[in-house]
């Protein structure tokens, strides 16, 4: 069993996603800027998990992914097979004679092996990866990351300036002649 690199980084987005859907869908690029990993790879592995059942989706303004299910019924496995290329039979690339050979000697050890890391992972979920971070503290708070970038609009009332020969309101408007409006 091969866990990769795109498996570690849906393990982290994940997470990252359980830690901050509070109340509203997460946006892949707040996950990707969070993350350092590049927008269009998450959206990949958001699609495998999309279509494995992990996360669900919301288009529009607003919108995001959530959890598909609490995450204390996400399983570290369940996210590594569902963004991975894993196959039953680590030997596939062997010639049919060494994959034979291979099997005859250390097989078991392998197999074994492998069911081992894959129990381990299943029993490992996302809310345990969740309080972990809890309690590293390792969880910053970022109710509004666009906000903190936009300046800030001034609360003191500009003083008004009429305008001579321009209506100030959509009725004062109705009272101006056709001919003029044009």
């Amino acid at each position: 069993m091969r866990i990769t690199t795109r498996g570690q980084l849906a393990v982290s987005a994940m997470t990252d996603l359980a830690l901050r859907q509070k109340m509203r869908p997460v946006a892949l690029s707040t996950i990707s800027a969070r993350q350092g990993t590049s927008l269009s790879y998450l959206e990949q592995l958001f699609s495998a998990l999309r279509r494995a059942g992990l996360v669900d989706s919301t288009r529009g303004p607003g919108g995001g992914y959530t959890l598909a299910r609490r995450a204390d019924q996400v399983s570290v496995a369940e996210i590594i097979l569902a963004v991975e290329n894993l196959k039953a039979d680590e030997l596939q690339n062997l010639g049919a004679s060494q994959a034979a050979q291979v099997k005859s000697m250390t097989g078991d050890l392998w197999s074994t092996f492998n069911a081992r890391v894959m129990d381990y992972l299943q029993s490992v979920t996302l809310q345990d990866l969740v309080a972990q971070q809890i309690e590293q503290g390792g969880v910053v708070e970022d109710a509004a990351p666009a906000a903190a970038a936009r300046p800030k609009l001034s609360t003191k009332p500009r003083p008004l300036m009429a305008r001579v020969g321009v209506p100030n309101s959509v009725f004062a408007l109705g009272t101006i002649p056709l001919l003029q409006r044009r």
